[in-house]
């Protein structure tokens, strides 16, 4: 096992010297050194990794959580739920719109409607770092739009969740959405009124036990989500919401880092593991035409946004490349369905779509001045490259390291 994590950092530093992100060089090595490809073969059977990657998960939505704060949402106001509305009805609708035409069934159907319509938090601010456009005007919206993902992302997943586990009948699953929002509203409620408390029972100076408490509140209210009938990661997401407005919030944050990108880790090359390449030839066209349908999409979700906002041609295309990448939230999906015993299909076709999304995704938004040339419209901020000033970036608390 260490063998194969030491080989998916040698490939994450070769691709970070190109520009590429970390997530598809995790699933590549996971799929490179699995047991469904010839060759080497380091860790012979998935499940061996499966509590480390489903702790993976945890941690990456608790992190997400620590992140988000509502005043993010509320400074942006009806213009960002505005454009993180048009968004998430542009891309999910069209995956939703996709899946019934592959004909796979209504669940895979809503399955890839999560997948086609959510964009990759991890992805799109390091393309924003990256790219030096932390302090641009647009990139507000485009950390805004995120947030409107987030909540959409821990309401959807609370309502698929009965769904595709094969609910007896209407009254059964309505019972059990009734279960997954009571539990989730309850946990709402103590993000909103119970801060204070939570921040006095979380609260010491000694780091070990810091971390031993926030980690152990996570693991547990992850588990008890799971048998509510909400996704485990969401119950993450939604204790690091909790965590994050206390006076501990910034400390949890520094300790988490170097757990969330470990855990990560694990998690993306899992994944990769469970991969056969032999099964994407047989889902090549439908990755290449939602790969399509998303460019397409992005493209109009920027120009949308652009008007909501004032924008040029520039931000537009600024806006619409930096959301391109899928990845993180996708993968949740992916893990959902294969338990539920969906389609054989998802799988591979997940994975495929992700790796082409997360390597296109950066390469386009540090050329989006190429899409900008050609958008309709014109420059309303002189800027018709789409570049942005690389001087200090504005730094939010989102912006830091949502």
């Amino acid at each position: 096992m260490g063998g194969a994590f030491l080989a998916a950092a040698v490939l994450a530093r070769i691709g970070g010297r190109i520009g590429l992100p970390t997530i598809p060089l995790f699933i590549l090595a996971g799929i490179l050194l699995g047991p469904n490809t010839p060759g080497i073969v380091l860790v012979a059977d998935p499940h061996d990794l499966e509590m480390l990657s489903l702790l993976g998960l945890v941690l990456l939505l608790f992190y997400l959580g620590l992140e988000f704060h509502v005043d993010d949402l509320k400074e942006g106001g009806r213009r960002m739920a505005l454009a993180g509305g048009a968004y998430l009805a542009l891309n999910v609708g069209a995956g939703l719109g996709f899946g019934f035409l592959l004909g796979w069934g209504t669940s895979e159907a809503l399955v890839l409607a999560g997948v086609l319509g959510i964009s990759s938090s991890a992805i799109v601010t390091k393309v924003l770092v990256d790219t030096g456009r932390l302090g641009n005007p647009e990139t507000k919206p485009i950390l805004g739009i995120i947030v409107v993902e987030d909540i959409f992302l821990a309401l959807y997943l609370a309502a698929l969740q009965p769904v595709i586990s094969g609910a007896d009948s209407l009254g059964s699953a309505a019972l059990d959405a009734g279960k997954a929002f009571g539990f989730l509203l309850l946990l709402a409620a103590a993000a909103r009124w119970g801060t204070k408390v939570i921040g006095k029972l979380i609260a010491t100076k000694d780091n070990e036990l810091l971390v031993i408490s926030f980690l152990g509140a996570a693991v547990l209210v992850a588990g008890v989500s799971e048998w509510f009938g909400v996704a485990d990661a969401i119950g993450a997401f939604m204790v690091g919401l909790m965590l994050g407005s206390t006076s501990s919030g910034a400390r949890i944050r520094a300790l988490v880092h170097p757990l969330r990108d470990a855990f990560g880790a694990i998690f993306f090359f899992a994944f990769g593991l469970s991969i056969d390449p032999g099964d994407l030839p047989t889902v090549l066209w439908p990755v290449l035409i939602a790969v399509a349908l998303t460019l397409l999409m992005n493209v109009f979700a920027g120009l949308v946004a652009a008007r909501i906002y004032a924008f040029g041609r520039g931000p537009a295309a600024n806006i619409a490349t930096a959301l391109l990448a899928r990845g993180e939230f996708a993968l949740i999906l992916a893990t959902m369905a294969a338990s539920a015993g969906l389609d054989e299909r998802l799988s591979p076709f997940i994975a495929g779509y992700v790796l082409i999304l997360a390597v296109l995704g950066p390469l386009a938004a540090g050329r989006s001045g190429l899409l900008a040339r050609v958008l309709p419209g014109r420059d309303a901020d002189g800027d018709g490259t789409g570049g942005g000033p690389a001087g200090t970036p504005e730094r939010t608390p989102l912006a830091a390291g949502h």
